[in-house]
């Protein structure tokens, strides 16, 4: 076989130099650009699944939320506890007179209406000291201040019952907080795991 001569080579040609063989490498060293950027996609899809999954979860509880304060104010105009006292009275004849006379004792036509007899009475039906008028005005104090009293017990029994409610549905939404921050916790912790595993298979 004829060697091929230098001075044969063309003017602007680099000259070809010796060098050592190919050697093959080490099957481990051997890098696989193509399942790096598999894992990096699988990487990506597990993040975007829990975060779908994170605000499907989010809005599903934002929607039974809404619904729920729908029905609320739908079906109650006010408290429960003011309803359950309303209707507690209303049964009660004797509490609806109390309600009325408690009522009309506080308002301004009461006082109207006294200043009005109170001085009829003083100038043209007795004179001084006004005996009657004075036995008159103390038994109506003594009934007053016992209607105001019983306004008095059914006010606390009012702020009692509130209070217990108020109770009850504080503890039923700490519960409900405690439950949502744990499955966030867990979704979380899964997906740390997730993603951890295919980092530590890599190494």
């Amino acid at each position: 076989m004829a060697e091929s001569d230098p001075s044969e080579q063309r003017p602007g040609d680099a000259p070809a130099q010796p060098g050592p063989p190919d050697q093959p490498r080490p099957p481990g060293q051997t890098p696989h650009p193509t399942g790096a950027a598999e894992q990096a996609a699988k990487l990506k899809e597990l993040q975007a699944e829990q975060v779908a999954k994170l605000k499907e979860r989010q809005a599903q509880q934002a929607a039974k939320l809404k619904e729920m304060q729908a029905e609320v104010n739908k079906t109650l105009r006010h408290s429960p506890v003011v309803l359950e006292q309303q209707a507690q009275r209303a049964h009660d004849i004797q509490l609806r007179i109390a309600d009325w006379i408690t009522g009309f004792a506080g308002s301004m036509n009461f006082v109207y209406i006294h200043i009005v007899l109170f001085t009829v009475w003083m100038l043209f039906i007795e004179s001084k000291p006004w005996p009657t008028l004075t036995l008159i005005v103390s038994l109506e104090a003594i009934f007053l201040s016992t209607f105001v009293m019983i306004g008095q017990n059914r006010q606390a029994a009012f702020q009692q019952a509130k209070a217990d409610r108020d109770f009850n549905e504080q503890e039923l939404e700490l519960k409900t907080n405690t439950q949502i921050t744990r499955e966030i916790h867990t979704l979380t912790a899964e997906l740390h795991n997730r993603l951890l595993k295919p980092t530590q298979q890599r190494s």
